[in-house]
């Protein structure tokens, strides 16, 4: 037994680093590092990143103190996610002690799986975020682009330092041609060795991945206004149109005025209207404000790691007969192998898997950048 122990603990500590370096969103987000164990569903309470406040000191009226308040947020262990295996080629490397089969065979093909899936589920919190800049359809290509997404961030108010960049495989195939981006990723810095960065540029920490998601508007219409006042705070709204079809779905973009707000429920049109539930809260808008529907977009999301948050818990190591566990954690993630027995088949099993959930803690720090 201790020998096929020790071999669990093998492939999860190889399997951990291997995990972390294919990991592109959760690396940039905030982390909550807490070790204790957790079950799928479990709820646990997350510090929220304080933000505070710049302001110019007025010697009339002296100092104003600003409460550094230790807020929490809550965060449903949402997702285990699991790569398994019947014993085949693993048990082969094992029994025969050839660590570089292991890695060929189990170790790098699982933690690539795992990390697809779990980049792929953080950068759906892209539906929470409301501000966008760009075109819905067409990739960012140009340095003209990236200063539109410093520009919307900038509006958007958020900090400068530590600012991120995620963009797809296409934009990526643009913006690399580009002469000074193409410098920027061979300066020297180590970061464009890992999780795809392609470089500072504008400010902006530029990572390229696979997994970023693509809406698919589930609405169309054509002159779509406001059917009756919106007053401030309201958090949802009455479209009317000469033409509306379809069914607005969770992340669909809209425009009122000059305002942009993101549906958070799905909703059919029907009769030509619908009733929308929209983030941010409101502002005030008459009746027939025009209001503009965005299109079906690929989701890069530009951001401060203090928008969103990701948490892993451990996983507790299983009990039955015939199974054998190990658990790694590091720097926020962690990680179990588990090695099981089917006695109706008569197999050996493999398991890796991972416990963690994501959620949106500051939507305004965040943009989306359309493609």
């Amino acid at each position: 037994m201790a020998n096929e122990f020790l071999t669990l603990k093998t492939i999860a500590r190889r399997a951990l680093p291997a995990l972390m370096d294919e990991l592109v969103f959760p690396a940039l987000c905030s982390r909550d590092l807490n070790e204790d164990f957790g079950e799928l569903g479990d709820t646990v309470q997350v510090r929220k990143p304080a933000r505070l406040e710049a302001r110019e000191f007025d010697a009339s009226q002296g100092v104003d103190y600003q409460d550094i308040k230790e807020e929490s947020v809550d965060v449903t262990l949402s997702t285990l996610a699991t790569v398994d295996v019947a014993a085949g080629a693993v048990e082969t490397a094992v029994s025969l002690g050839s660590e570089e089969a292991l890695e060929r065979d189990f170790i790098l093909p699982a933690a690539r799986a795992l990390a697809a899936k779990i980049n792929s589920d953080g950068l759906k919190l892209y539906k929470d975020v409301y501000a966008f800049t760009g075109t819905a359809g067409t990739a960012i290509s140009s340095l003209n682009d990236l200063s539109a997404v410093r520009k919307a961030l900038n509006l958007a108010k958020v900090p400068e330092f530590d600012r991120k960049l995620i963009i797809d495989p296409e934009a990526d195939a643009k913006l690399i041609t580009v002469e000074q981006l193409s410098s920027a990723a061979h300066s020297g810095d180590t970061r464009a060795l890992r999780n795809g960065c392609l470089g500072r540029v504008f400010g902006m920490d530029v990572y390229t991945t696979q997994a970023v998601e693509k809406h698919v508007c589930g609405v169309s219409g054509t002159s779509v206004t406001l059917e009756s006042a919106v007053s401030e705070g309201d958090t949802e709204a009455d479209l009317t149109a000469t033409s509306l079809t379809g069914s607005f779905v969770k992340g669909d973009l809209i425009k009122i005025g000059s305002d942009s707000y993101t549906v958070t429920e799905g909703t059919a049109a029907a009769s030509n209207k619908a009733t929308v539930k929209l983030s941010p809260a409101l502002k005030a808008y008459d009746a027939g404000t025009a209001v503009t529907l965005v299109g079906s977009h690929t989701a890069c999301l530009a951001f401060d790691p203090r928008a969103f948050v990701f948490v892993s818990r451990p996983l507790i190591n299983p009990d039955g007969q015939g199974v054998e566990s190990y658990v790694t954690t590091y720097d926020g993630l962690s990680l179990r192998v588990t090695k099981g027995y089917d006695q109706k088949y008569k197999k050996s099993t493999y398991s890796m898997d991972v416990l963690y959930g994501f959620r949106t803690v500051y939507p305004e720090l965040a943009v989306r950048v359309l493609g």
